[in-house]
This record gives structure tokens, sequence and C-alpha cells, in this order.
């Protein structure tokens, strides 16, 4: 083919993928299938990781206290992002299954089982995280003075919940339904007002108040808090997957059978999650420094990390699709096809945090202190990313089919039975606080390693939801 038809055929594939696409994903050629669902699902990550990025760069300027503060609050977060992402896996599993089944309203009527259920979990632990947040601060790891600083921030980021979790939910069902375009703007919509907002409310720039640490957390949930407002639009006006009146009511048989699914969601992101509150623990004993450090870094790899997932949910809605048009081997192949793209992005990387690792940190910090750690982190932490990249399609693809349940095993084993001892007994090591990053890379390569041999044997295709 000559190059100029070539150039124009990814342009149009391009623009398909931006604009909005109608392409069925259970037939016809499957990389250009699988191209128009990944780039605005990566895109949509960018979004996402943007949002932490953007926080880090802002409340760097605040100190070390505040960035360490902000980085642990997030870290509790963490809890609640393991539930929402979990059960977005099994919102992702059964809406895209009955829309490859053909039952487009049986899909709608998931989504408004997920909604409610997420509204229901999101104020329960929103007033948990307001009354306790100085104690969760405090068993974090942080010193008088984090928690002093932090607690405020913490405890608007815990009063907005409902938008962190409703924000993966609705989504999900986006997602589910073949409809990436509009998650990708609602991301880029909450981001972009954070941008905004994130400035004026930390420094107090023109009209703004100036409330320093915590209007960080005001930024960020005004920003969440109005692209949940767009996907709902979406959700009822103009996506792949309408909801009608008629659909909102409880349906204990659809929630049943989303709860369900979500157990094992839900436990493989707990599994996945919580290994991280351990390890600022242990980051945490080495001080207030190595854990600003170890912020920065965490938000830069996450910044390119999250692109990935965005890639590996394209094989998760892929997978979910052709499962329920009864074509698993089309399903297996659009995850292989997703495995290269993914894999070769990181690859890139990688060598780009190997040689730019310092220059990278400095944007955020000059503290020579806080500089080395979060170098050092990026460097070794990347030494992974080919693996990491291969290990998310493959536990995306078990989540799509709706088999939850190996990933969580798989997390178990790499996680807590080797990442949090490794990390614990290699930072007592000459090593120090180095021993922590070198326990995440080992760990998250030994996960995609044993994922992906799991998923040669095939078990995902006969799974039910």
């Amino acid at each position: 083919m000559p190059l100029g038809s070539r150039t124009r055929r990814v342009l149009a594939l391009v623009v398909e993928a931006l604009r909005g696409s109608d392409r069925d994903l259970t037939s016809g050629p499957l990389t250009p299938a699988v191209f128009v669902l990944a780039v605005p699902m990566a895109l949509e990550m960018v979004g996402e990781s943007i949002f932490a990025v953007v926080d880090a760069f802002f409340i760097a300027r605040l100190g070390a206290a505040s960035l360490a503060s902000a980085g642990i609050t997030e870290t509790a977060l963490d809890l609640v992002y393991a539930i929402a992402i979990g059960f977005s896996f099994a919102v992702t599993a059964v809406v895209s299954r009955r829309v490859g089944e053909g039952d487009r309203r049986g899909a709608a009527r998931a989504g408004v089982q997920a909604i409610g259920l997420g509204l229901v979990v999101s104020v329960a632990l929103g007033a948990l995280g307001v009354i306790f947040a100085p104690r969760v601060l405090g068993l974090m790891g942080a010193d008088a003075e984090t928690v002093a600083v932090g607690t405020p921030h913490a405890r608007i980021m815990y009063a907005g919940m409902a938008t962190i979790i409703l924000l993966f939910l609705n989504n999900a069902i986006l997602r589910g339904a073949g409809d990436a375009q509009a998650a990708m703007r609602a991301l880029w919509v909450s981001n972009g007002i954070n941008i905004v907002l994130d400035p004026c409310l930390i420094f107090g720039l023109g009209p703004f108040p100036e409330l320093g640490l915590p209007g960080a957390a005001v930024a960020t949930t005004i920003g969440r808090g109005t692209g949940v407002l767009y996907q709902f639009w979406i959700l009822t006006h103009g996506s792949r997957l309408r909801i009608r009146r008629a659909d909102i009511r409880t349906q204990w048989g659809v929630l049943r059978n989303l709860c369900r699914v979500s157990v094992g969601g839900i436990a493989q992101m707990l599994a996945d999650m919580l290994p991280w509150i351990l390890l600022i623990r242990i980051i945490a004993s080495f001080g207030t420094i190595a854990v600003a450090g170890w912020v920065i870094a965490i938000r830069v790899a996450l910044f390119v990390i999250l692109p990935c997932w965005g890639l590996s949910n394209a094989a998760s809605t892929l997978v979910g699709q052709n499962l329920g048009a009864g074509k698993p081997d089309r399903a297996e192949r659009a995850v292989w096809i997703t495995s290269a793209w993914n894999m070769g992005f990181m690859a890139l990387v990688t060598g780009a945090f190997v040689a730019f690792a310092p220059d990278i940190a400095r944007i955020f910090t000059d503290d020579p202190e806080v500089l080395g750690i979060a170098a050092t982190a990026l460097r070794v932490v990347s030494y992974g990313y080919v693996f990491y990249a291969l290990g998310m399609v493959t536990r995306q693809a078990f989540n799509g089919a709706g088999d939850t349940r190996t990933p969580t095993w798989i997390d178990l084993f790499c996680f807590w039975l080797f990442e949090i001892p490794a990390a614990w007994l290699l930072s007592r090591t000459a090593l120090g606080v180095d021993g922590v990053f070198w326990a995440v890379a080992l760990a998250y390569s030994l996960s995609a390693v044993v994922s992906t041999l799991v998923f040669r044997r095939g078990g995902w295709k006969t799974t039910s939801v």
C-alpha cells in the first residue's frame, strides 16, 4: 500500500477514535477495532493521571510536609479506589457481555444498579473518613506536623468521595458499552477544571481565596463532580447505552449478579492496593524527605502507567463483548494485539526514565535530598515496565471475562507473600529506602509473568456473568 494511502487510513482511524465510533467490536477487522477503542481509553487515563501530577506540582510549592501529607492521604484513599475500581471491573464485564449478547436494556439496568450501590457505599465511607481523618494519617506514619497540615485536606477529599466512586463507575458503564470517547471526554472535563482551579485555590489567585493545601482538595472535588454530572447527561441523552426512566428502579437479581462478580474485583484491588499502604508505612520510617521523594516518583510513574491501563481497558471491553457474541478466539487475539502495543510504549518510557529521571524529578522540587530519592525511585521502578505492560492487559482480560478471582489469587501471592516481605527485608540492608523500590519492580514483574502463564491456559473463556 502506498505511504500516502496508509497515512490517510491511520488518520481516519484517529478521527473515528476521537469523535466516536459506531463500529461493531465483535465483527470485522480486529486491529482497527482495537485502535478506535484503545486510543480514547488511553487518553481517558491520561486525564486521570494528570490529576495526580498537577496536584503534586502545585502542592510541592507548599513544602515537603504538605507534599507528604497529600501523598499519605492519597495512599489512604487506596481503599476507596480499590472498591471503586474493583466494582468497575464487574460493571464493565456485565455491561459488555450484555451488549455482546444484543441485550442493551439489560446492560442499562445493570448500569443503574451499579450507580445506586456506588452512592450508598460512597456516603458511608465518606462519613467515616471525615470523622477519623487525623487518626488515619497518624496510623499511616505521618508525624505531628504532617497530621496538622493534612487533616483539612483529607477531610475534604473524604467528603467528596461520591465524586471519586461515581466517576469510576460511570466510565465503566460507558467503556462496557463501547462508548470510550464519552468516558474520555468526562475525564478531560474533570481534569481541565482541576488544572484551572488548583493554583487559584491553593495560592489565592485573582478573586479566589488562598486555601493552601485544602484548596487542592476543593479543586479536585469540583473537577470530579463536574465530570460526574457530564457522565449522567451522556448516559441519559447521548450514549450508545442510554438509560431510560423505566430502568431507574431496584432490580435485585441484577444487583446480586453485579455483587457476585464484583467480590473478586474488589478483593483483587484490595490485594493490589493495600500493600501500597504498608509500603508507604515502611518508607515513612525513613522520614518526611523519603515520603516526599516517593510521592513525586509514584505520581510521575502513574502518569505513564495509567494510559497503559487505558489500553488494557480496551482489551477488557473487547473480551467481554466477544465472549458475549460467542467468539472467544477473537477475544484472545485482541488481548495479544493490545499487549504488543502496550509493551512497545512502555519500553520507550523505560528508556526515558533511566536517562532523564533527575531532570523529570526536578520539575517538582529543587530540594537535593527529595530529588535524589525521587530520581532513584523512578529509575528502579521503571526497570519492570515492559513486564507491567503485559501483565496489565492479561489481568484486564480476566476481568473483562468476569473472572475476577484469578487475578486476586495472583495478587495475593505476588504482593502480600512476596512484595511486602521483600520491601521490609531489602530496606533493612545497605539499600535502605531504595530496597522498597526494588521490591516494587520485582513484585510487579513476577505478577505479569504469572498472569500471562495462567491466561494462556484459557480457562477464562468459559466464565459466565
